[in-house]
C-alpha cells in the first residue's frame, strides 16, 4: 500500500459516522440525539448531561465508565509529572554544564 493509498483510507475512516459493534447504527443518544463513537462515552455523556433522567442500568453504567476514565486521567497525570520533572532535571544538567 502506497502512502497515497494509506492516506486516502485514513481521510475515509475519518469522515465516517460512528458505528455500535458493526451494525451500522451510529450510537446515538436518546435523550438529545448527539452521536458518540463508543458505548463508554455515550453512558458517559448520559451521567453528566441528562443525570436525573438516567435509569438504575445507564447509572451503572456511567459509575462503570466513569471509574475507568478516571483511572486512565490519573495515569495520565502522573506520567505528565514524570515527564515534567525528567525535562527539568534535564534542562538544570544541561545548564549547569553549558551556562
Amino acid at each position: 500500500m502506497s502512502t497515497a493509498d494509506a492516506a486516502e483510507s485514513a481521510t475515509e475512516s475519518a469522515t465516517e459516522e460512528p458505528e455500535r459493534d458493526g451494525t451500522g447504527e451510529p450510537i446515538r443518544c436518546e435523550y438529545c440525539g448527539r452521536r458518540f463513537a463508543e458505548s463508554d462515552l455515550l453512558a458517559l455523556h448520559r451521567g453528566l448531561a441528562h443525570a436525573g433522567r438516567l435509569t438504575d442500568g445507564e447509572r451503572e453504567a456511567f459509575e462503570t465508565a466513569y471509574a475507568g476514565e478516571e483511572e486512565g486521567l490519573r495515569l495520565f497525570r502522573l506520567k505528565a509529572l514524570l515527564a515534567l520533572m525528567a525535562l527539568y532535571f534535564l534542562l538544570l544538567f544541561a545548564y549547569s554544564i553549558f551556562g
